[in-house]
Order: structure tokens, then C-alpha cells, then sequence
């Protein structure tokens, strides 16, 4: 069997150890008989697994305990809408909702807020086509806003918050943490929501992760489907209709190599030094470009840029050819982009620092 080093943006790599167990599993899950992909999601067997893996997110990010952990569908795209439902219940007549823009994913989310309140860009950095985050000092927040939306990695600008904002009265702070969540510590306390799609650090596509603080539920908009209401979510253990169950169940099983690892602390501090060896490589000339400001790069998503892009094609037919694959820009942007996500090892970060240095030489 040949494995090659997966940089794609997501569905992403995933740790060998888990597909190797999920493989052999497939099967006979335990003794039961049947695969997980064929149990009830109301059954012991699967109650067991979504517990589980549950409890031991709660672990990893320290998910204070008036939080629910929620395992629903639609990826991040859908949260967009689901969000404003379930919190411009609470927000009275006219509401408005602030973001900070800082990428494309912001720019999506943006988009679709408009569909169900005022939205006020409180901050943008598109005029310098998001090589940075503004600093906190320059937002311009709305009193009495509902909710303050962040993208706190954009996957494919490789802009990444340092710090978590800061709100004033009543508004909640939401983030967007689809591409870094379980890269790093952070205080989940901080924030009112916390969403993410699954298929960066977490396992396939198909499973959205939200940790929402207790108060905020229950306020949904009329029109909020009941299987989107977060209420009926939390009240029934994410069973309300049928979730991705196969999804959970290798959720659950990254969640335990997790643990193995050292958890989170050891993992963020394993990303800084793979990140470092790769910004490190790209710097050392100017053969390659990273256009975002140093202060704001991502450790998870990094695009970069041939200072000859006639050469583009021969550098993504070399890399595959050492088995470096997705390493193409977004068609949005274009160059290139290397995503190195929890899973990835060191290994595969050294195999492309040194082709990118071949690549140069040659």
C-alpha cells in the first residue's frame, strides 16, 4: 500500500491509526455483529459511541460544563443560516449582527447573515486582499449588536486569529473555527458559539461540530427548522433526527489519538514547530511568496506563490510525482496551498520543504 502526503484543504488528512482501525471494524463493531454504518442511532451500541466521543471532545478543549457539544449536519455553510436563527430570537426588533472580514469564508458568512438581519462590517481587510487581521483597537462594533461573527482561520487566505475578540454587553461572540479547532488551546469560555465542519482536524465530511453556552438556547426564530433549532439538538443528545453516525464514530475514534498524542497542548506545540519549518523554507528567498503579515499567518493553512507562476504546472507535476498531492492554490486565489493539519506528520512537512528547496535550486 502506498500512502502520499496529503495536503489538501479538506476533506483532509486523517491520522493512519484511525483508518486503520475504522478498517478494522468495518465489519463487526465490538462483537456485535454489525457495522457502525448499519446501527440505530438510537441503539446502545451507537448511544455508547456518540457518548463517548462526546465526553472526550469535552476533555480535549475543556469544554466548561453550561456548554453543549452538538453534532449536526450542513458543514459550516449551513451554520451561516443556522446561527442567525437561533440567536435573533433574543436580539429584538431590527437587529444587527457584526463581522469582522477577513477572508473568503467570512465573506460567505457575510453573504448569508444578510439574508436574516443587518449585518455591519466592523473591520475589513479586503482592500489589501486579506494579507492581515485589523487590530481590535480599529473595529467599528455596534452597541447592542446581537452577535459578533469571526472566522478565526480563513482556509484560504492563511490569515489566523492570535487572540480571541473581545464583546461588550449582551452580544455573543461567534467563531468559525472550521480549520484550526483542536490545533490549539483555547478558552472556550470566551465565546457564546464555536462551530466547525469536521473535515479538517476532526474526521470526514458530512459532521459539524457547534459548542453553544447553555442561556443561548432556546430563542430561535419562528421560522428556524425544528431539526436546525439548537434546543431541540441539545435536548436530544444530537439524536433529534438521524445524525452522521459513521461520521461521529471516527470523530470519536480522532478524538482518542488525540489523547494519545498528549491532547491538545501537545499537539499545538508539535503544529508551531511543523509551521515553522515550512514559513521558514518559503522565506529563505524570493523564489516564494507568503503575502500575509507574519504576525497573522495560520499554522494550519498556508498559501504560497511562485515568483514565476509560468512555472505553476511543473512544480505541482514534481510534487506529485514525490507524492506531495492537493498542493494547488483555491481556484479564488491560485498559487498554492499547503494545509497541515493536525495529522499530518513532521515527515510529510519535511518532504515538501525539501522539494520546495530542489525546486528553487533547479
Amino acid at each position: 500500500m502506498t500512502r502520499i502526503y496529503n495536503f489538501s484543504a479538506g476533506p483532509a488528512v486523517l491520522p493512519q491509526p484511525v483508518l486503520e482501525q475504522a478498517a478494522a471494524e468495518m465489519l463487526d463493531w465490538h462483537g456485535s455483529g454489525m457495522s457502525v454504518m448499519e446501527m440505530s442511532h438510537r441503539g446502545p451500541e451507537f448511544i455508547s459511541i456518540y457518548r463517548e466521543a462526546e465526553a472526550d471532545l469535552r476533555e480535549l478543549l475543556r469544554v466548561p460544563a453550561n456548554y453543549k457539544i452538538l453534532f449536526q449536519q450542513g458543514g459550516g455553510l449551513g451554520q451561516n443560516a443556522i446561527i442567525p436563527m437561533n440567536l435573533l430570537g433574543r436580539a429584538g426588533p431590527d437587529p444587527v449582527i457584526d463581522f469582522v472580514h477577513t477572508g473568503s469564508w467570512s465573506g460567505k458568512s457575510i453573504k448569508e447573515a444578510r439574508r436574516y438581519a443587518r449585518v455591519n462590517v466592523a473591520a475589513s481587510s479586503e482592500a489589501s486582499r486579506f494579507d492581515h487581521i485589523p487590530p481590535q483597537d480599529s473595529w467599528r462594533l455596534t452597541p447592542g449588536a446581537a452577535y459578533l461573527h469571526v472566522c478565526t482561520n480563513e482556509t484560504i487566505d492563511g490569515v489566523e486569529f492570535q487572540f480571541a475578540p473581545t464583546v461588550q454587553g449582551d452580544t455573543v461572540l461567534v467563531a468559525d473555527m472550521s480549520s484550526h479547532i483542536l490545533s490549539r488551546r483555547i478558552d472556550v469560555s470566551q465565546y457564546g458559539v464555536i462551530f466547525g465542519g469536521a473535515q479538517k482536524n476532526i474526521g470526514p465530511a458530512g459532521v459539524t461540530v457547534v459548542i453553544v453556552r447553555e442561556d443561548l438556547l432556546g430563542q430561535a426564530l419562528p421560522i428556524c427548522p425544528s431539526a436546525f433549532d439548537w434546543k431541540n439538538v441539545a435536548d436530544n443528545e444530537s439524536m433529534y433526527n438521524t445524525p452522521p453516525t459513521y461520521g461521529i464514530y471516527i470523530a470519536g475514534l480522532v478524538f482518542k489519538w488525540l489523547k494519545a498524542q498528549g491532547g491538545v497542548d501537545a499537539i499545538e506545540q508539535r503544529n508551531i514547530e511543523k509551521a515553522k519549518l515550512l514559513y521558514a523554507a518559503l522565506d529563505a528567498d524570493d523564489f516564494y511568496q507568503n503575502r500575509v503579515a507574519p504576525e497573522c499567518r495560520s499554522r494550519m493553512t498556508i498559501p504560497f506563490y511562485l515568483r514565476d507562476e509560468s512555472l505553476n504546472e511543473s512544480f505541482l507535476a514534481g510534487a506529485k510525482a514525490r507524492g506531495l498531492l492537493q498542493l494547488k492554490g483555491h481556484k479564488s486565489v491560485g498559487g498554492m496551498r499547503a494545509s497541515i493539519y493536525n495529522a499530518m506528520p513532521i515527515e510529510g512537512v519535511q518532504a515538501l520543504v525539501d522539494y520546495l528547496n530542489e525546486f528553487a535550486g533547479r
